[in-house]
């Protein structure tokens, strides 16, 4: 959970920017790779998390630019980054401008439930985490690089004259 605005601003930083280097890394032929054919394509991956930060957001009275919730997936990667990064930018914008350290123990409605903000911020990192990770899955089966993410991808180990873990 986080105590004050300034640490979810700091991982913000840091998560966003990996969600942010994942999404540059899916090229258009790339967004309609699934696991499966019944499962979320890349690309649906990609939109849904620009589309989750005003979607969560509007529920706490932000308002966040970015795609909304009934917005089709983009035939176009560069899209749905820009898109992403847009709603991730207003979110920082958003929070210094309306909320302090104070704004988080406020609760409010969430998905049926009661969240505190502070809880909101938290779900909305792990969020992208989680899908986030999926995506790298789907980046290998379609043939592209995973970038670096908490440490090297297997093609970064040779980077450094390397060599990677053991499979």
């Amino acid at each position: 959970m986080f105590r004050t605005l300034d640490d979810f601003l700091d991982i913000w930083k840091d998560e966003s920017g990996l969600t942010h280097k994942v999404l540059l890394t899916l090229t258009d032929a790339s967004l309609a790779q699934a696991i499966t054919q019944d499962h979320r394509t890349l690309g649906r991956l990609g939109w849904h998390l620009a589309q989750t930060i005003p979607e969560m957001m509007k529920r706490t009275g932000l308002k966040i630019a970015g795609p909304a919730d009934q917005e089709s997936v983009p035939t176009s990667a560069k899209i749905i980054a820009d898109n992403y990064s847009r709603a991730s930018m207003s979110l920082v914008q958003q929070l210094r401008a309306r909320w302090t350290d104070e704004t988080l123990a406020v609760t409010d409605e969430m998905y049926g439930e009661k969240w505190t903000r502070a809880f909101t911020l938290r779900a909305l990192v792990l969020h992208q985490v989680h899908h986030r990770g999926q995506m790298t899955v789907l980046l290998r089966q379609a043939g592209l690089r995973t970038p670096d993410i908490y440490g090297p991808a297997k093609e970064s180990w040779a980077q450094w004259n390397m060599q990677p873990p053991a499979i």
